[in-house]
């Protein structure tokens, strides 16, 4: 079993209070993800809610050649206006761990994103790795930067 990491940090020019309004908020997360993705949440939401501990998100997705996906995660833990933890509990990973927190600067808010994955398929998930599973991640992750600049640059 290989274990994988992915670590994201990013610089921000709002307050610590808009960043987590805005990140903690699931109604954003399709703003972030890329188009070609077709993120569509499918469980329950309502205007204004915060991520909680707890809580699960249901959504489908096409991370590859348009096919969708179907992927359930669970906000495992919150400590409010410093980090949430979503992992996966049913998707395509074998194991999908993800720690989003922020800390306040002098000029704003570092983001930073953790995350820890496991592939399924032995070896057949280590090739798709090295094929296109981590560069896919990564275009996510480089897509995600360039929207939050501009949406918060403005």
């Amino acid at each position: 079993m290989n274990f994988y990491s992915i670590k994201s940090t990013q610089h921000l020019p709002i307050s610590l209070q808009e960043a987590w309004d805005f990140f903690s908020s699931p109604n954003n997360l399709a703003k972030i993800t890329p188009p070609d993705m077709g993120f569509i949440i499918t469980s329950d939401k309502k205007d204004g809610e915060k991520m909680y501990a707890g809580q699960i998100i249901t959504y489908i997705l096409k991370p590859m050649l348009g096919i969708p996906v179907k992927w359930m995660t669970e906000i495992t833990h919150v400590k409010d206006g410093e980090y949430f933890i979503d992992e996966q509990r049913f998707g395509p990973y074998k194991l999908w761990h993800h720690r989003h927190s922020f800390k306040k600067t002098a000029t704003g808010v570092e983001m930073n994103d953790e995350v820890n994955y496991v592939l399924p398929f032995g070896i057949l998930g280590t090739i798709a790795h090295k094929l296109f599973v981590r560069k896919r991640i990564e275009e996510i992750f480089t897509y995600r930067t360039k929207v939050v600049d501009d949406f918060f640059r403005k």
